[in-house]
């Protein structure tokens, strides 16, 4: 099949007039005037990579958590049909039997292209290392110091797709951890409080990423610059959840100033009341409201999104952001952060056909799953 006469974006982020065509489940070819039997016509639209979400835990009704074969199936036909084509499976704080119960059950997703699905391309492993005073949605009974043996077992029943961890560098034993998990799979801090000079040490220790930056650690104060500040100096890639209910749109514009469109990674983090109406749902076993996007524990703490990260990359660029740059947010980079870039995060000959056409109100016309148009 060939995609005529789009805005395709490139891998360095910019817009060229060219037709893109694939055969089976690769890119084929790039160019001008390509020629072929079956054409989709996409004049005045936008041709982009599928989506790459690197940390979401649920979306229509079903958790990664809730460990079973259907509950990730409704999450990855949930996606597909936004145009997010790949996604870590992210758990939340639970002790080893059942992360190692939940690992179990997704392996045999890993990696897998199933027609009409977002693939699983492993795990973002946030909990249970972390600072309880920074628990957020996190159940504190499950929270323990950081134990590089549990963290090797669970690496292992994965199948070595744990590809983001999370940790409070705060922690005792924690730079010692970071030092041995950074070999295998990218560190994330993330639930903490940590100091300029603890994150500092967190990062010279192997850290390079921030979990949801500016949620669930210290504000960036002017004389205690905390992760935030610790992050600018020496971080390779932030998280941030631009669903406009979790940062101020300020606060979204200024983080790309600060970090630059190479760094940030749009992530949706979003729960089971994604896709969902207004009620009463589940996080991590304990209780959660969402009411018109905003979902909450019984406190009102947040308790994750219920938005898709197609739609914190609108929400960016109606925030101010620079379309390219929102877009960049939410494909290559993030696909760079997990480890998965040789595989999707761009338009590439060679790479997975996973493309999205988005009309020039970036409203979704078209999405390509490994080579197959879904209805």
């Amino acid at each position: 099949m060939i995609i005529k006469n789009g805005n395709l974006f490139t891998e360095d982020a910019q817009f060229v007039n060219q037709d893109i065509s694939f055969e089976g489940a690769t890119i084929s070819q790039i160019g001008e005037n390509l020629s072929g039997e079956e054409v989709f016509d996409a004049t005045d639209c936008y041709v982009i990579p599928g989506f790459v979400d690197v940390h979401i835990h649920g979306a229509a009704g079903s958790d990664f958590c809730d460990n079973s074969e259907q509950d990730i199936t409704a999450i990855a036909k949930y996606l597909a049909s936004q145009g997010v084509t790949s996604f870590l499976g992210t758990t939340m704080a639970f002790d080893e039997p059942i992360l190692t119960d939940i690992f179990e059950t997704a392996k045999p997703f890993f990696n897998k292209t199933i027609d009409g699905q977002a693939t699983l391309r492993g795990v973002n492993m946030e909990g249970p290392f972390f600072n309880k005073s920074k628990k957020g949605a996190q159940a504190e009974k499950y929270i323990v110091n950081p134990d590089y043996d549990m963290f090797s077992r669970l690496y292992e029943v994965s199948g070595k797709n744990i590809r983001i961890l999370d940790i409070a560098p705060e922690l005792p034993g924690s730079l010692e951890f970071i030092e041995k998990a950074s070999k295998v799979c990218r560190v994330s801090i993330a639930h903490t409080t940590a100091t300029f000079d603890e994150a500092t040490a967190a990062f010279e220790h192997g850290a390079d990423h921030v979990t949801h930056l500016f949620n669930a650690m210290p504000a960036l104060n002017h004389r205690e610059p905390g992760v935030v500040g610790a992050a600018a100096d020496n971080a390779k890639y932030v998280e941030v959840i631009s669903d406009g209910i979790h940062l101020h749109p300020a606060i979204v514009r200024t983080i790309f100033k600060i970090f630059g469109e190479d760094k940030v990674c749009l992530i949706s983090d979003s729960m089971r009341a994604c896709g969902m109406p207004n009620g009463e749902y589940s996080l991590g076993g304990q209780k959660v409201f969402m009411n018109d996007g905003k979902a909450t524990l019984e406190d009102g703490t947040i308790a994750g999104s219920a938005t898709n990260v197609a739609d914190c990359m609108r929400r960016a660029v109606s925030f101010g952001v620079k379309l390219e740059t929102a877009l960049k947010a939410a494909t290559i980079n993030p696909a760079k952060s997990a480890d998965l870039y040789d595989k999707v995060g761009s338009l590439t000959v060679g790479k997975q056909a996973d493309i999205v056409v988005l009309d020039k109100d970036l409203n979704l016309k078209l999405v390509v799953l490994a080579g197959k148009v879904q209805k």
